[in-house]
Formats: structure tokens, C-alpha cells, sequence
């Protein structure tokens, strides 16, 4: 339904993108890198919910609250999918939301474990004060990053949305680098500020569990 000139066009445009390539000698188009790798960042991302779902279900079934998971991308974390929880009233967040870096949980444990070029971007940019609870200080920040990397977990009480809470807790891949982040979400009626140590504990085995099965080895089980 289109003139061979424009496709041309499209193939040329397609190749000097990295999408296609084109083989000298029989002049036939092929698949370039670029569509390679999205290939196959699709299938990691399959093959992470396909390991995470029924950790994310069970953490969900001990706990009640709400769980999700994210992936981190130059803006925020990306949520990937979540899991309903047991209340009456539906509190969470939707698949395919944009969460903040310096607002949310799973934002802060993001910058806590990605390069620190990611925090020093944020910090030349302008923080939004989504409520009058959240950070925009980067001073403020950094000891809050600092905080979240010594004892492994973040929360983000009224600062993405008032009367909001979520535990976060990093996922890490085979290479040690953050693959993914999980999080509990309820009303601060229920994670509190200060979660409580069951909440601690089982959030932090679900994402060890998850990173377990992708192939990471802490330090602790090395030496073991």
C-alpha cells in the first residue's frame, strides 16, 4: 500500500537506528543489534515475573498488603506488575506507573544501588514536593540513600501521597548489579512509618528469594 521509495526509506531510517542490517553480498535485510536487545530485555523481564509472581503472591498471602515490583529506568522505577491485597479497599499502585527516585521506595532504593550517577543527575535537576512530606532537600537525601544501603530496605511514609507507605528491598542479578525492586504497599494505618520486624522480615526474604533463583550469591552464602 506504499511506494518502494518510502519503504526504503523506513529500512534505511530502521538501520542507521541499529534495528536492521543489511547483508553485502545478498543485499537481504536482517535483524540489526538494536532489535536484539530489546528482544532480549523483553525475555529478562519475562523470565524475572515469571520467577518473582509467586514470591510476590506468597508475600502478599503472609501479609496481606499490596506487592509490586519495579525496574529501575533513568526517571524513576517502573512498575511491572502487582499483586492485590487482602483489604476491603484497594490501596496500591498501577502496572506501568512511573514512580519517582527521590518520593517513593522503591525510587530511593533505586539510587541506593544503581550508580551514583544516576543520584548525582537527580541532584542537578529540581525535586517536586508532592507533599509536604517529601524530601527535596539532596542533603536530606543522601543520608536517607545512606541509610537505606547500610540496613538494606526504604520506606516513603506520606511522601508520594499522604496517608501512603511501602516497604522496598532490592532484587540483584547473577553480576551482584540491582535487577528489579519489590515492595509491600498499604495505608500508613498499617506500614507504619517504621515497619514492623515481621514486615522487615519477610519483604527482605521475598527479594532475596527472587535474587536467590536469578542467580545472585551474597556474601554471607559465599562464605558459608
Amino acid at each position: 500500500g506504499t511506494t518502494k521509495s518510502r519503504i526504503y526509506r523506513h529500512l534505511q531510517t530502521l538501520m542507521a537506528a541499529g534495528y536492521l542490517r543489511q547483508e553485502p553480498e545478498t543485499e537481504r535485510y536482517m535483524i540489526g543489534p538494536g532489535l536484539m536487545r530489546i528482544g532480549r530485555s523483553v525475555s529478562q523481564n519475562l523470565d524475572l515475573l515469571t520467577l518473582a509472581m509467586p514470591i510476590l503472591r506468597e508475600l502478599r498471602d503472609e501479609l496481606g498488603h499490596y506487592t509490586v515490583i519495579s525496574e529501575m529506568e533513568p526517571d524513576g522505577l517502573r512498575v511491572l506488575a502487582a499483586v492485590s491485597g487482602r483489604s476491603a479497599i484497594e490501596i496500591g499502585v498501577k502496572s506501568g506507573s512511573l514512580l519517582p527516585l527521590h518520593a517513593s521506595a522503591q525510587g530511593k532504593v533505586g539510587l541506593a544501588y544503581s550508580d551514583p550517577a544516576v543520584m548525582a543527575q537527580l541532584e542537578r535537576g529540581r525535586f517536586e514536593m508532592l507533599t509536604p512530606h517529601t524530601i527535596v532537600s539532596p542533603a536530606q537525601l543522601e543520608l536517607e540513600i545512606d541509610k537505606i544501603r547500610q540496613r538494606g530496605w526504604a520506606t516513603a511514609p506520606n511522601e508520594i501521597l499522604i496517608g501512603l507507605n511501602t516497604l522496598a528491598a532490592p532484587v540483584f542479578g547473577a553480576d551482584g548489579q540491582l535487577v528489579a525492586v519489590i515492595g509491600i504497599v498499604d495505608s500508613i494505618q498499617y506500614i507504619d512509618a517504621m515497619p514492623s520486624a515481621e514486615q522487615i522480615r519477610r519483604t527482605l526474604g521475598a527479594a532475596q528469594q527472587i535474587s536467590e533463583l536469578l542467580g545472585y550469591q551474597s556474601a554471607h552464602a559465599m562464605h558459608a
